[in-house]
């Protein structure tokens, strides 16, 4: 069993990251080096380019504060510190060097949180979580929309708006889409068996529950390594160091959960009155995420915009890994939204800060519109010309109606990565070369370049004095070669770290300047050494359809070490009253909920309670093994041998080296 457990354990959330001292001059604390005298130039480019002491965001930020909360922690039940923002006191003031301007502008703006009053009857939460938690007055209790990535900070942040507010039950829970920052607090302000008790309404689009236990489930081991960069899990807070994702401040890693919704969004317009107050939804699937919806409140003459549209140029494709969304399609939802809500005097939405006035609102709207649908047309535009991806991304700039707008800028998604991704759509990776068709794998292309091009000394002379010149772009990837050639070669992986750090520096995107710090991070410091603490996820696992885990079995079997043998399993969960016949064949393990196969060469009786607390740890190997809740019959040599088939991957695997 113990081999069971760690052969269906899934990175369900996000994966955390793992060091010798750097002997650059100017490093700090974490071996951050200084910025460059370049990348100082870059930056103040970018401080004459833009309207940088434009203060509208910022009024529109404060308006309606009613209390904020300058020590604001929150802990887990052992004491740890999952959200911090008082690390971030130390945004304020003009932009040091070592951060684009303009990320530091937003990540100024992120740090602007607490309780806020929307309109009388709407409020939200800010700064308690990466996403907003917001509460409308309904006859009865509080309407919950969106309650946080976990139980800790959605428990948190009600009961701070508890200080402020009169002190209601939450009658009914929104969840805007499939994201967990949307719905992972759901138990901190809900108890599961409350929804039944006092019949709680909880709404979400169609499709939901699927896309919310299954996003990770299949890539969730390299998903939830490559977020690890995305989101910069393991920097510091500081200057040369962590800022901010662009979305908001960070990702609490705390207890995950989620609650089954019991009324669907499936067309648009939907009106429903929630307790008493009268809502009209939009669906829009396929969009920000697979499963997502907006609403107006035509009694507040309020637009939630959910995430479809937000003050930041959003990702159509994720750096952690996901699948390309639809720009056409999200572009023609905002559209859609336009024509049924744009009478609106109020928008909010899932981040950042609400808007007040129309025509302030239809500027913003359609200038979002249009950004989703200027990418997408003009990437086709280009690939129908023949250039390739790498190409259409140097050649895209947007029109300056478009580009000078704030809530346009790249600091979550950029147009560089999203230019790719709609091409990706509709072209894929190939880009048409025969050279890229079956180009030699990483290293052994980067021991070839390296010897065509002198060899490592050769290479390392190019690399400085391109650094010198701040090519910092060419430098990295000279230096990849370098490094996959000859990993252990550690002048050449300091001075490529040194690289990181300037690109990061540079970058407007919060997620970019992630990816480029972690990567100088683990040049410097090595790989993570360990990953999520999956018993934080296990209000979610209980919820998540036992069909997934066999999925993700499916994609573990080792297919070369399976080749000629074949097998099947009974699975038989006796406390949920479902069965699954597991067979292997062909080096291909299926699944299907069926009765118990009488030929099979194993059959498990297990309770869906143990196998989640065995997937979690909260169930020992021991108890496991000696459980009344697990019952084993066949041939236990037979499990053992399956067993062994299954990979384990550990999500510490190397990224920026071989």
């Amino acid at each position: 069993m113990k081999h069971l457990a760690a052969a269906l354990l899934i990175v369900v959330i996000l994966a955390v990251i793992g060091c010798s001292p750097e002997s650059a001059e100017n490093a700090d604390g974490a071996g951050f080096s200084a910025p460059t005298e370049m990348t100082r130039r870059i930056n103040d480019r970018v401080r004459e380019t833009l309207p940088l002491d434009d203060q509208g965001n910022f009024e529109q930020a404060r308006r309606g504060l009613i209390a904020s909360a300058p020590h604001l922690q929150v802990k887990d039940a052992d004491g740890a510190v999952i959200w911090d923002m008082p690390s971030f006191n130390f945004i304020e003031g003009p932009a040091p060097a070592s951060v684009n301007p303009s990320l530091w502008r937003q990540a100024k703006l992120n740090n602007i949180h607490g309780l806020f009053e929307v309109t009388p009857g709407i409020y939200q939460l800010r700064g308690f979580d990466l996403a907003n938690m917001t509460l409308i007055e309904g006859h009865t209790g509080w309407i919950v929309v969106d309650p946080l990535t976990t139980r800790e900070t959605a428990s948190a942040a009600l009961a701070f708006a508890g200080q402020h507010l009169e002190r209601r039950p939450v009658a009914a829970v929104i969840f805007t889409h499939s994201h967990i920052d949307h719905f992972g607090g759901a138990l901190g302000v809900l108890a599961a068996d409350e929804t039944d008790r006092r019949h709680v309404p909880i709404i979400a689009p169609r499709g939901f529950m699927d896309e919310a236990t299954s996003e990770n489930i299949i890539a969730g081991v390299a998903m939830g390594r490559r977020a690890a960069y995305q989101f910069g899990r393991n920097l510091p807070a500081s200057a040369r160091g962590y800022v901010d994702t662009g979305l908001g401040k960070r990702v609490p890693f705390g207890n995950f959960g989620i609650l089954a919704p019991n009324t669907i969004v499936d067309r648009t317009p939907q009106a429903m009155t929630v307790d008493g107050v009268r809502f009209v939804f939009q669906y829009a699937p396929e969009s920000e995420a697979p499963a997502e919806l907006t609403f107006y409140l035509p009694d507040f003459n309020a637009f939630c915009g959910a995430e479809i549209v937000s003050h930041n140029m959003h990702n159509i494709y994720t750096l952690r890994g996901a699948k390309v969304r639809d720009a056409y399609k999200w572009s023609h939802y905002i559209d859609e939204a336009i024509d049924l809500f744009g009478s609106a005097d109020i928008y909010f939405a899932s981040h950042h800060w609400p808007i007040w006035g129309n025509q302030e609102i239809l500027n913003f709207l359609e200038k979002q519109r249009d950004l989703y649908q200027y990418i997408h047309d003009q990437t086709m535009r280009l690939a129908n010309a023949g250039y390739t991806p790498r190409e259409i991304a140097e050649q895209v700039t947007l029109p300056e109606s478009l580009d000078m707008f704030f809530a346009n800028r790249g600091y979550y998604g950029t147009l560089s990565h999203n230019t790719k991704a709609v091409y990706q759509a509709y072209l894929g990776w190939y880009d048409g070369n025969p050279a890229h068709l079956n180009p030699l794998p990483p290293e052994e292309s980067a021991k070839r370049y390296v010897a065509c091009m002198g060899g490592a000394e050769a290479v390392l002379t190019k690399a400085r004095n391109a650094y010198d010149e701040g090519d910092y772009r060419w430098v990295a990837e000279v230096l990849n070669h370098l490094v996959f050639a000859e990993p252990n070669h550690q002048e050449a992986k300091l001075l490529l770290a040194r690289t990181y750090d300037q690109l990061g520096y540079q970058a407007e995107s919060g997620v970019w300047r992630s990816a480029y710090l972690t990567a100088a991070h683990e040049l410097r410091h090595g790989t993570p050494d360990k990953g999520l603490d999956m018993d934080k996820a296990y209000e979610l696992l209980k919820r998540t359809p036992p069909s997934k885990f066999f999925d993700s079995m499916a994609v573990r079997l080792d297919g070369p070490a399976a080749a000629g043998k074949a097998m099947v399993l009974n699975i038989d969960f006796t406390d949920i009253g479902e069965g699954y016949v597991l067979t292997l064949k062909n080096a291909v393990l299926r699944h299907k909920a069926s009765p118990p196969d009488p030929a099979a060469d194993v059959t498990l009786n297990i309770t869906h309670d143990l196998f989640v607390r065995m997937l979690t740890g909260r169930a020992g190997l021991k108890e496991t093994l000696f459980s009344d809740q697990l019952d084993v019959s066949g041939s236990r040599t037979d499990l053992l041998a399956f067993l062994m088939l299954l990979d384990r991957p550990e999500g510490d695997f190397n990224i920026v080296t071989p």
